[in-house]
């Protein structure tokens, strides 16, 4: 009986010791093991989903001319589609993401601002002169609607949400571009109102090269012959990522002017010139087989990347000031 009992008494020990032995194991090393598993996957979707996100769209057609029955359209159209592969691309608008992968991500949100600031400028120009006769002319209700919206901060993830807003600014171009299959708002293909818009295009380019080229050693002179300062090297590709997304906007939206401003282009000889153009920024959209934007110095052993960009740009905005003087000539 006293055997037994002892027996009993072991083996109640021996168990024990065995499940505080498994408690210790549970609560020590294998929970380690278990959450640096859900970290280093989580890391792993991050940067996956990063990679995926940060692939640019390319330079497909996002509109036919087919598709465009009255003047105007093809531009209002292209416009829509512009704005809508910025908010439905992989990712999404990711500028105000306040969340991994898209918080860490650097040269997808400046590729998304300089397609937004094309969309600013063309729905502004739209507002202004193209669907006005003239300028004592009323303004178009929904370019009036759209244009405030697509200047909403970039940045706002809530309250309201950026996306929200610059949906709101589809909405009201679609609106237009109803009214104007069904004759109930106009456009005007003039060549003082297209001259207006690549002003301003021109303007926007001549800023993006000189950003561009003062990523190298050699300081640039501002307008009153004082050096400026040089791009910082954190800075160098966030500049260039929004160089090439102001240049892949230009690249669909000279596409459509080519169409809707045909006859005007026609007139003026210019047409050659605006494909000059096209092709030019075309050139910027090349793939980039560097891991990282590289920042070499003149002739050196390493590749400046923004240099190069800046010569396209600049080579595209000396056609444009050609092409405006064309078209403002009598």
């Amino acid at each position: 009986m006293k055997f037994a009992k002892r027996s009993m008494q072991d083996a109640n020990e021996r168990l024990g010791d065995s499940l505080e032995s498994a408690r210790a194991w549970l609560g020590g090393p294998l929970i380690s093991k278990l959450l640096g598993l859900v970290v280093l996957a989580y890391v792993l979707l991050c940067l996956l989903l990063g990679w995926y996100w940060s692939r640019e769209p390319g330079l497909e057609p996002l509109v036919t001319a087919r598709e465009a029955r009255v003047e105007g359209e093809l531009t209002v159209q292209t416009l829509q589609a512009v704005m809508t592969t910025l908010l439905d691309k992989p990712g999404g608008f990711i500028s105000n993401d306040i969340m991994p992968p898209g918080l860490m991500m650097d040269n997808m949100p400046n590729w998304e601002f300089g397609v937004l600031v094309q969309v600013r400028d063309m729905t502004r120009a739209l507002r202004r002169d193209m669907a006005r006769s003239q300028s004592q002319s009323t303004e178009d209700r929904d370019l009036a609607r759209a244009e405030p919206r697509f200047h909403f901060d970039n940045k706002s993830w809530a309250m309201p949400a950026s996306e929200s807003e610059y949906r709101d600014g589809l909405r009201a171009l679609a609106s237009y571009e109803q009214r104007l299959q069904q004759g109930d708002a106009a456009f005007y293909p003039r060549a003082d109102s297209l001259a207006s818009w690549l002003g301003d295009v021109s303007t926007r380019l001549g800023s993006l090269s000189q950003r561009l080229s003062a990523s190298v050693g050699r300081e640039p002179l501002s307008d009153s012959g004082r050096a400026r300062e040089r791009t910082p090297w954190t800075q160098i590709d966030d500049v260039f990522y929004e160089a090439r997304g102001t240049s892949w906007a230009l690249v669909h939206l000279l596409r459509a002017v080519e169409q809707d401003y045909a006859e005007v282009l026609g007139k003026k000889n210019a047409q050659v010139s605006l494909q000059q153009i096209i092709r030019d920024l075309e050139a910027t959209q090349a793939p980039l087989w560097s891991p990282m934007v590289l920042n070499g110095s003149g002739f050196g052993v390493l590749a400046n990347h923004s240099l190069v960009m800046a010569n396209y740009l600049s080579r595209a905005n000396a056609a444009l000031i050609d092409l405006r003087r064309l078209l403002e000539q009598g």
